[in-house]
């Protein structure tokens, strides 16, 4: 047995339902993790066919998009299979994503509200009750 959920075999889901706040959270992530992953692609193809002014800055930015972009579906996979361990991970980057949002409020203005929206939105539902009782068990 995992130490990922209790009475689940290799820490899958048991039989009981999974709440829909656990396939809110797993679609906001894995759509969060789908347009970073994307935006750290466009940066690379970028990078290869133009003339950056800091190349390697530039390729520290697309490898960052990339790894942060796998990272958010290996998350929301975690968060759709009710594992244990991907809550952590996916409150932690929606606290990161508020103030991100909140620093492009002055000049991308529409971005900024859609990245605050969807980073309050998983935080509503990863912090949801029936959420805790699916990730947590009974204990």
């Amino acid at each position: 047995m995992s130490d990922d959920k209790p009475g689940s075999p290799a820490g899958g889901p048991t039989d009981r339902r999974r709440p829909l706040t656990l396939a809110v959270a797993a679609t906001m992530l894995a759509l969060e993790g789908l347009a970073a992953l994307g935006l750290g692609g466009y940066v690379a193809v970028e990078t290869i066919v133009g003339s950056p002014s800091d190349r390697a800055g530039s390729i520290g930015v697309a490898a960052f998009g990339v790894l942060v972009g796998a990272g958010l579906l290996w998350v929301a996979y975690g968060v759709l299979r009710a594992l244990r361990w991907s809550r952590g991970p996916g409150v932690v980057t929606q606290i990161f994503a508020l103030p991100l949002g909140w620093t492009l409020l002055p000049n991308q203005q529409a971005i900024g509200i859609v990245v605050i929206a969807a980073a309050a939105v998983v935080l509503l539902a990863l912090l949801a009750p029936q959420t805790t009782e699916a990730l947590m068990g009974d204990r």
